[in-house]
């Protein structure tokens, strides 16, 4: 989940300047995309008490966007980087955002070099080993996508004897065979390919990566010519259970504190605000 086929600056300049298998043509997403929650708006968490913290050190990386770059003058933009920005806005605290080799962040964070890693790394076994999380501020569920001018059969049936890219190896074609078998699987070594393909009319959809999709087909080179349908599938247990923000597992405080915030800007539609301006074409 690291890597996409477009450049910062072209994304950077770009930001100056959903539904089911249809019955005909594939349907166009609606033009204000779903924006997702993930707080209870029934919990009424307590206001943290930072009194001791003067400002919280964010690190993320900058070679992952629309999530975190720098642009040309080296200034750090993107989800992420909004995101922690509007979580010290709303503590009414100090925030610094500081850019590190993506694999250097959690030692990085272990050591005492910032304070909270947020750069897009999911909540997984083998992470929560080494740092808490925040509760997730996104998760990137699989979907499906086709042409615009496909037509397809309303109904999970309609997958049957259809090709289906997906890429190989991934957990994306393990669920496609698993919950889908009677679609026609075709792997590609990598998503750049899959997205190839579907434009290509190679194969029927494609199944992958919500978020990765989403920035393609905002993108020029998906030249307008296809759409999502179908989903979205979060399935934990092939898509894990969402990206937090990572913090040392003895700083419980500034977990709980990063929660409060996070519902916060739930509540009062700030996180919708950046996720609409990074994903136009929303990937729920």
């Amino acid at each position: 989940m690291r890597a996409f086929a477009f450049r910062a600056k072209i994304f950077a300049a770009a930001l100056t300047a959903v539904g089911a298998w249809p019955c005909s043509e594939v349907a166009i997403a609606a033009s204000q995309p779903f924006v997702p929650s993930f707080s209870d708006p029934a919990l009424r968490p307590e206001r943290p008490d930072l009194s001791g913290m003067r400002a919280i050190r964010f690190l993320t990386a900058d070679d992952y966007p629309p999530l975190n770059f720098a642009l040309d003058d080296g200034t750090l933009a993107g989800f992420n980087v909004e995101i922690a920005r509007a979580i010290c806005q709303t503590l009414e605290i100090g925030c610094t955002i500081q850019a590190r080799p993506f694999d250097t962040l959690i030692d990085s964070l272990t050591t005492g070099k910032g304070d909270a890693v947020i750069a897009s790394i999911a909540a997984t076994p083998a992470t929560r080993a080494q740092a808490d999380f925040s509760q997730p501020y996104y998760q990137t569920p699989a979907r499906f996508v086709a042409r615009k001018d496909s037509a397809s059969p309303d109904g999970a049936g309609a997958l049957a004897g259809k090709t289906i890219g997906v890429v190989a190896g991934s957990s994306h074609e393990a669920y496609l065979k698993a919950f889908f078998p009677a679609a026609k699987p075709k792997p590609y070594p990598n998503a750049s390919a899959l997205e190839t393909a579907l434009r290509a009319s190679e194969i029927d959809a494609a199944f992958g990566d919500g978020l990765t999709f989403a920035v393609w087909l905002n993108g020029e080179s998906a030249q307008g010519c296809c759409a999502f349908l179908g989903g979205p599938y979060s399935e934990s247990r092939f898509f894990g259970e969402g990206v937090g923000i990572a913090v040392r597992t003895d700083d419980a405080e500034l977990r709980k504190a990063l929660n409060w915030a996070l519902a916060q800007m739930f509540s009062r539609g700030t996180y919708g605000e950046i996720y609409l301006k990074y994903f136009p074409v929303g990937f729920y």
